[in-house]
């Protein structure tokens, strides 16, 4: 399922946690990592010493990658590095289109400071505009990462990015034989005014079930054995998601990053950044390739 890995880092804690995650989907996938340090030129990088400019953040960078790659040689994967100057988000969307990346491994964010070269701002513009399916990890105590993946969690709308989300989520479930859960939410407050209505519940009932089973038939179709629907109702899109993550130990959850919109959208691209930055899992998300960058 991959075969190129790309993991942008800063040598931060956040970024030491997805790398062990990484090192286990490259092992599993018999993947090459690729390890990229972006020294961000959009800040004042160059420093003299001893009568030479030395671009400090690139000398950093150097040190940072290395080590990430003794790392993952010692787990005995192909590893590429490399520094590069520019905008960070616009430097790792390159590098992952030019070298036919497969996946991007990120945490939510990095260091801060005079040294920050990824950050929160950094994955999320990463996650809005990558065309390469992006994993992304919460540096945090609360976070749980297992791997292999038991439960896989697609949240879908029916949305052309939500149907490229269960596809992708659909080849996670079958890489790890784990089970797929398939998830619709109808947030109550984006009714309106008429939210009461019971005819105008039904409808919305119905159609998330008819989505939900032409999903489940999509998964079936492609050999995932173990295949669950559910349509859940709460105030909000990503509490509703949040809780069920909870309430069946799911391991991670993939979305697309911008659904239908009007009364019947379900996810929604800030419904998946707001899962990047609160997830206690991984999160996957997939862009459409149709969409505008």
């Amino acid at each position: 399922m991959y075969e190129q890995l790309l993991f942008p880092t800063d040598g931060s804690d956040g970024a030491s946690l997805a790398l062990d995650h990484v090192l286990d989907i490259a092992t599993s996938h018999d993947a090459t990592v690729h390890v990229l340090n972006v020294a961000d030129t959009t800040q004042d990088s160059l420093t003299q010493i001893q009568g030479e400019i030395i671009d400090v953040l690139e000398q950093e960078g150097e040190e940072i990658v290395q080590d990430a790659a003794t790392r993952v040689q010692d787990r005995g994967v192909d590893v590429v590095t490399e520094v590069l100057q520019g905008e960070p988000y616009r430097t790792i969307l390159n590098y992952a289109d030019s070298h036919d990346i497969d996946l991007v491994v990120m945490p939510t964010h990095g260091r801060r400071g005079l040294e920050r070269f990824l950050l929160g701002s950094t994955t999320e513009r990463v996650v809005r505009r990558a065309e390469t399916p992006v994993l992304t990890i919460r540096p945090d105590d609360e976070t749980r990462i297992t791997y292999p993946y038991r439960n896989v969690l697609v949240g879908t709308d029916g949305s052309d990015c939500a149907d490229q989300a269960l596809d992708v989520g659909v080849d996670v479930a079958n890489a790890d034989e784990a089970a797929l859960h398939l998830l619709s939410v109808i947030a109550l407050p984006s009714l309106g005014a008429d939210v009461r209505l019971d005819l105008q519940m039904e409808a919305l009932e119905e159609g998330a079930h008819t989505l939900l089973d032409d999903a489940a038939e999509v998964a079936a179709d492609a050999g995932v054995e173990e295949v669950s629907t559910a349509v859940e109702h709460g105030p909000s899109i990503h509490q509703v998601i949040l809780s069920y993550i909870e309430e069946h130990d799911i391991d991670i959850v993939v979305v697309g990053t911008q659904g239908r919109t009007g009364f019947d959208r379900y996810v929604l691209g800030s419904v998946s950044e707001y899962l990047v930055r609160t997830s206690p899992i991984p999160v996957l998300t997939v862009r459409a390739s149709e969409q505008e960058v």
